[in-house]
Order: structure tokens, then C-alpha cells, then sequence
């Protein structure tokens, strides 16, 4: 009985993906024509905000997921929310790189999540302006368009290449400065790519060795986390527990612990 438990429960994660990456390429049809103006809408400061296209690519999302799944629940960043029946909820970022998709540039995506619970097993991010969708289920690895991925190590600080973020709110960007100013000359170099998902799928395929940033939400990390985890990579908060938004700290095992210590 146990092995067709198990079974059974790694056919759902796989079927989940698959739906996820369907939805996921479709909300991705839509992003890509850009209307041509926006509207914003504000949310915690100024210079940070929603367009109607994250509207409309969450509303698209969560109306396909739960047409396949009705009694799956949904966590989504601009809002929509259900409580769960059948135990899966989905973690949904509609957009993630809002502001690089307000300004045309590269690396937004469509990030998709399932979990239980367990935690998250089934993970989708899209992004299509430079062609490349990671999924991971847990326990069946990490892959970048069909292609199995893993994460460098070991890679130690000094020769380093990190990825970053920056938060909305002043204080903490401050904060965020002065620890940038003492990691610099510690390491290879740094990158702001704009897009969380993305940043945590680079570590995943090594594009990056490690990635960190505060003050994220679970759909930011959701995704990119089960991807860059089944790649090889350890996903962490600021003290080495679970992320949170406090801190999310993603690196191959050597550089991780590395990386803790500097925080």
C-alpha cells in the first residue's frame, strides 16, 4: 500500500505541473501584447504597483486552474483567494516583474505553485520574453525547456556571483545599501535582474551561484523555491529555517552556509 501511496501521489505532482505549465504559457500569450497604455494601480508605495495586465493574467490563471481542479484553493497576489478542499492550493504570481514589464524589459514571468500539506510540490515559472519555462515536481528534479538542470557547487564567496532585489519600502532599502556595501568586495560580482522567480530559476540552472533579498512574499518564492531546491540548491530564511519575508537565501550547499554567516 505504501509504494502505491507514493505513486499515486507523484502522478498528481507531474499532472500538476503539466497543468500549471499550460496555464502558465497561456497567461504568457496575453502578457506578451502589451496594450499600449497602462493603468497602475498603487499598492504599498508609489513605485509599487499592479497594471491591469496583472489583473487580467491572474484572473485568466486562476479561472483555468480551478476549471480543471474546482476544489483546489488558490493563494494570488493581487488577490483572489479560496480555501481549499481537496488539500492542493495554488500559489500564484500573476506577473512577477511588474516594473520590468512596464519598461519592456526581459526576465517578467508567470510563476505557478501547488502545494499541501507537505509544502509546495509542483512548480512552474514562464518567461517568455527570453523563452524558458523551469517546472520541478518534488522529488522528480528541475528542468528548463525538457533539459534537467542543477545548481553550481561548490562555489565559495569569494568567486561569487549573486543576484539580488530591493525592497518598496525606503527604510529597508537603506538597510539593504549597507549590506550590499560590506558583501561587494567579499564577492565575484552582483546582479538586479528584477524578477524574484527568475532569480531563484538562475540558481537552478547556475546562471547565478546564489540569490538573495528581503522582504518577499510566498508567491515571489513559491515556485522558484521547490525548482531551485530540486536542482540541488538549499532555499533558507535569514537564520537558515524556512524562507520567509524576513529573508530568502538560495545557494549550492557550500556557498548557502557561506552565505548565512554574512547576514
Amino acid at each position: 500500500m505504501a509504494c502505491l501511496d507514493n505513486s499515486v501521489s507523484l502522478n498528481l505532482r507531474d499532472e500538476l505541473v503539466i497543468l500549471a505549465s499550460d496555464v502558465a504559457r497561456s497567461a504568457g500569450e496575453v502578457l506578451m501584447k502589451r496594450p499600449a497604455a497602462f493603468t497602475l494601480t498603487e499598492k504599498s508605495s508609489a513605485v509599487d504597483f499592479a497594471t491591469q495586465m496583472d489583473q487580467q493574467a491572474e484572473e485568466l490563471i486562476v479561472s483555468a486552474l480551478l476549471k480543471a481542479r474546482p476544489d483546489d484553493g488558490v493563494i494570488a497576489e493581487e488577490g483572489a483567494a479560496k480555501n481549499s478542499k481537496s488539500g492542493v492550493t495554488w500559489v500564484i504570481d500573476p506577473l512577477d516583474g511588474t516594473v520590468n514589464y512596464l519598461y519592456g524589459l526581459p526576465g517578467w514571468n508567470i510563476s505557478i505553485a501547488a502545494k499541501d500539506e507537505s509544502g509546495v510540490i509542483a512548480g512552474v515559472v514562464f518567461a517568455p520574453t527570453i523563452n524558458s519555462l523551469w517546472r520541478a515536481s518534488k522529488g522528480g528534479g528541475a528542468f528548463l525547456n525538457d533539459q534537467a538542470i542543477k545548481c553550481n557547487d561548490p562555489v565559495t564567496l569569494d568567486m561569487a556571483l549573486l543576484a539580488t532585489g530591493f525592497s518598496y519600502d525606503l527604510v529597508l532599502r537603506k538597510e539593504q545599501g549597507s549590506r550590499i556595501e560590506k558583501l561587494i568586495p567579499k564577492i565575484r560580482d552582483i546582479r538586479r535582474n528584477g524578477a524574484a522567480a527568475v532569480d531563484l530559476c538562475y540558481v537552478a540552472m547556475g546562471a547565478v551561484d546564489g540569490y538573495f533579498e528581503s522582504s518577499l512574499k510566498e508567491w515571489d518564492f513559491a515556485a522558484g523555491g521547490l525548482i531551485a531546491t530540486e536542482a540541488g540548491a538549499i532555499i533558507s530564511g535569514r537564520t537558515g529555517g524556512a524562507p520567509d519575508g524576513d529573508m530568502v537565501v538560495c545557494a549550492g550547499p557550500a556557498l548557502h552556509a557561506q552565505l548565512l554567516r554574512q547576514f
